[in-house]
Order: structure tokens, then C-alpha cells, then sequence
């Protein structure tokens, strides 16, 4: 058997140079509400769910070769969840923000047993469907301000923080 000179790396120094780039860029991203203004961390919120959903879609499509057309429905389910908590239950609402994310996936997991099941077409049919049970679902809420959504009440943004600048 001769030797064929090939050496096996787990890292060298521009994949270190990469990760310490990516890790200060992450704390920098992660200090935001301490250094950046209102206007700011709103595009920031943004560019993350953005990221986040492309994710998603890099994961479904690119990876497991499933194309759906239905994860917006986990992002209204969670965005109506977290009103409910905090305009009907009265739970405070940063509290709500994680509880809301919680629940959502909660509920992704037994429509995820089901939609899983189908390949191809019928997946994205199936996913399509699966949002628009959520969307009738969620129209038929009134005191949510049914399809058509709601805003938070002054009094709850303003329960968030004492002062403008603080929220």
C-alpha cells in the first residue's frame, strides 16, 4: 500500500479567522439594544426573521427536497398567540414573546406527524392546506380582531418599558 500524502485538517487558520468573525459579529448583533437605535433593531428584527425563514426554506427545500408553502402559519399562529396571552390572559408582554414561541412549536409537532407523511406535491398541497386552517381558524377570532389582526393596546407597550426611548 503506498502513501498517498493526503492530510486531513479539522481546522486551519482562515476557518479560525471565520468563526472568531462570525462569534464577534454575534456578540456585536447580540449587544444591539445597548448601542442602536429604535429604527435599527427594527431592521435587525427584520434581517433575523428573514435569515430565519430563509433557514427554513434552505433546510426544507435544499436538504430534505420538500417544498412548503405553509410555515407561515407557526409565525401567525405564534404572532396571535402572543396578543391573546397579553391582551385577554393580561400576561405581560415580554413574558408572552417566549411563551407564544413555545406553544407555537407545540403545535408543530403533532401537524408535523401528519404532514410529514406526504412526499412531493402532496406535500406542498399538504402544507398549503395546513395555513389555510390556521388563517380560517384565526378569522373566526373577533376578539383578536379576527383575519384583519390587532394592535397591542397603548397600555401594554407601555407596560413594556417606562419611557419611549426605553421600548
Amino acid at each position: 500500500m503506498s502513501e498517498t500524502g493526503y492530510r486531513v485538517e479539522h481546522s486551519n487558520r482562515s476557518s479560525r479567522i471565520g468563526v472568531a468573525i462570525v462569534t464577534a459579529a454575534f456578540v456585536l448583533f447580540a449587544a444591539a439594544p445597548w448601542w442602536a437605535d429604535r429604527a435599527s433593531l427594527r431592521l435587525l428584527a427584520e434581517i433575523y426573521a428573514y435569515v430565519a425563514l430563509a433557514s427554513l426554506w434552505n433546510l426544507l427545500a435544499g436538504y430534505a427536497g420538500l417544498v412548503s408553502v405553509g410555515q407561515q402559519a407557526y409565525v401567525g399562529l405564534g404572532a396571535y398567540l402572543l396578543f391573546a396571552l397579553a391582551m385577554v390572559a393580561g400576561v405581560p408582554p415580554l413574558l408572552a414573546i417566549p411563551i407564544a414561541g413555545l406553544a407555537a412549536a407545540i403545535v408543530s409537532v403533532p401537524v408535523a406527524a401528519l404532514i410529514f407523511r406526504l412526499r412531493g406535491h402532496y406535500f406542498a398541497i399538504g402544507t398549503w392546506v395546513i395555513a389555510e386552517v390556521f388563517r380560517l381558524i384565526a378569522s373566526q377570532m373577533s376578539a383578536l380582531g379576527g383575519g384583519s389582526g390587532a394592535s397591542l393596546p397603548a397600555a401594554l407597550v407601555i407596560s413594556i418599558a417606562g419611557s419611549r426611548q426605553m421600548r
